[in-house]
């Protein structure tokens, strides 16, 4: 027979496991709760890094950019006279160079016609030239008397108001496309003719020469000596 003392131990034994094996429960259920919780939390993410070098200037690319430099080209004042016959014109600009690299104007095209290039005008006769140099902060200037773009076989009449569509390629740059307005055969814009440039045959281009006409006639030029 089973006295009260006696139930009374046996009831507080029972509690007892009770509450020891529902804390080893608890605990071994918390384990995968707590390594779930890890994996998610920001603490345990591995930041990201760039891939390649790094490098301990952070100025590094932004100098490197600069010391290569670029060219950075813009035209200004780009027209063609109106032509006094039809079958020849000349056309006049400045390309300038804001750029930190020099660069060189290689080819003229336009859809006026299949005949235009650069030229440069000596004496009372003009001659092709390869290409035109633009230094860095500097200009090349295409003006009357000296180095300019000329178009022969032009079976259009230019007259004052109409626009040709001309590219100009670049050795570095590529190709830049411009509207050139054609204006009244003694109208000249800027002043082009006031800072020559050098071509890349070494003449100066911008300089005075008796051999063009002031209103940029080419006419009566002698063009044997460009060779077509």
């Amino acid at each position: 027979m089973i006295t009260a003392p006696l139930r009374s131990r046996i009831a507080l034994r029972r509690r007892t496991t009770a509450l020891v094996a529902g804390g080893v429960l608890a605990l071994a259920g918390g384990i995968p709760l707590v390594a779930c919780g890890s994996s998610s939390s920001p603490k345990w993410e591995t930041p990201s890094v760039p891939a390649g070098p790094v490098s301990a200037n952070p100025n590094a690319a932004r100098s490197s950019d600069a010391s290569t430099g670029a060219p950075k080209l813009r035209v200004v004042d780009p027209y063609i006279p109106q032509p006094a016959k039809q079958g020849t014109a000349a056309g006049y600009l400045v390309v300038q160079n804001d750029g930190d690299a020099a660069d060189r104007l290689l080819s003229v095209s336009t859809p006026l016609t299949a005949s235009a290039g650069l030229h440069q005008t000596s004496g009372n006769s003009m001659s092709k030239v390869d290409a035109v140099d633009v230094p860095a902060h500097g200009k090349g200037v295409l003006a009357r008397g000296g180095t300019h773009i000329m178009f022969e076989d032009v079976t259009k009449t230019l007259k004052k108001g109409d626009t040709v569509t001309l590219t100009l390629t670049f050795e570095k740059s590529g190709p830049i496309t411009v509207q050139v307005p054609v204006l009244g055969a003694a109208e000249r814009p800027g002043d082009a003719s006031a800072s020559p440039t050098t071509s890349a045959s070494g003449s100066p281009s911008g300089s005075p020469s008796t051999g063009s006409s002031a209103n940029g006639d080419m006419t009566g030029m002698d063009h044997t000596s460009h060779g077509g």
